[in-house]
């Protein structure tokens, strides 16, 4: 039995005869909004976007919900082909007139589709890593599982799939890291970690991030769950940096850091992280549900 109560056949039955996740968004986007997040893949999923053997040689890079207009998808394109000249990628929205309209801007590599979490892929398209920010943040957090399952089954083993907010410059983010794992149970996927990005325009404490974790957490920062104790151990961390003369935000970002580091296991401290206004947790048996 899984957790929840539910087997596998009892929750596929469930899902079926629920209504459609798919909801359309405002679709209001800004340039530069997701580029912290294109760097950190590019450093950290370095062999996952530039994987060619086998199924990968035609494994695409799927946005989910890219809006108004594909600003993000062609900055991440632009990324992601440094390392992966041939890497196709795919641009997927709800809107039919937002998707008609992202057609001006497609080539070889890069198409755009009217779609939702039923990715509009074909046979021959893998998915080597799919992205689903600020698409969630108004849903039943019940049913983020669900969206995130969805999604895992477009992916190879080892794919990776990325889900969670920004806000609306990129200047704060949160998100799941999510891994499709290999062998049995495979469609599953591993809540690996959780990613936090500041460009500190806006300063820094670790509250500034409860708003925009994903949907599945964000009124789960209450005593007795596992996200209220990391942002407990990250607040005294950063108050314990700040008595310490640590006031200018990214130096107290960095010494709240290596606080909570010893505080909380699976915090990174890889120094380029830390520099750049990264968090990565990556507690051990994943980040819980």
């Amino acid at each position: 039995m899984e957790r929840g109560g539910l087997d596998g056949h009892a929750r596929l039955t469930q899902e079926r005869t629920m209504p459609p996740l798919d909801a359309k968004t405002r679709g209001r986007t800004s340039r530069g909004r997701l580029r912290a997040l294109d760097a950190f893949l590019c450093r950290f999923e370095r062999p996952l976007l530039e994987r060619r053997d086998g199924p990968w040689a035609h494994a695409v890079f799927v946005d989910v919900g890219f809006g108004e207009h594909p600003w993000t998808t062609l900055e991440s394109a632009q990324a992601f082909r440094a390392l992966n000249p041939e890497l196709a990628v795919v641009g997927v929205e709800l809107d039919a007139a937002r998707a008609r309209a992202a057609q001006a801007d497609a080539d070889a590599r890069t198409s755009f589709r009217e779609g939702g979490f039923a990715l509009p892929l074909r046979p021959d398209e893998p998915a080597r890593l799919v992205r689903a920010m600020n698409l969630l943040r108004q849903g039943p957090p019940e049913r983020v599982p669900e969206v995130h399952r969805t999604l895992t089954r477009y992916l190879l083993p080892s794919g990776l799939l990325v889900e969670g907010s920004a806000d609306a410059t990129g200047a704060v983010m949160a998100a799941h890291l999510l891994r499709r794992g290999v062998g049995e149970g495979a469609e599953l996927p591993l809540r690996e970690a959780l990613l936090f990005h500041t460009d500190f325009s806006l300063g820094f404490a670790p509250m500034l991030f409860r708003d925009w974790l994903p949907r599945d957490l964000r009124r789960r920062v209450r005593p007795g769950e596992p996200i209220h104790d990391f942002f407990s151990a990250w607040s005294a961390a950063w108050q314990q940096a700040r008595t310490l003369g640590h006031t200018h935000p990214p130096d107290a970002f960095r010494e709240a850091a290596l606080g909570l580091s010893a505080r909380m296991e699976g915090v990174a401290t890889d120094p380029w992280l830390l520099s750049q206004g990264y968090i990565v947790w990556r507690p051990k048996g994943g980040v819980c549900s």
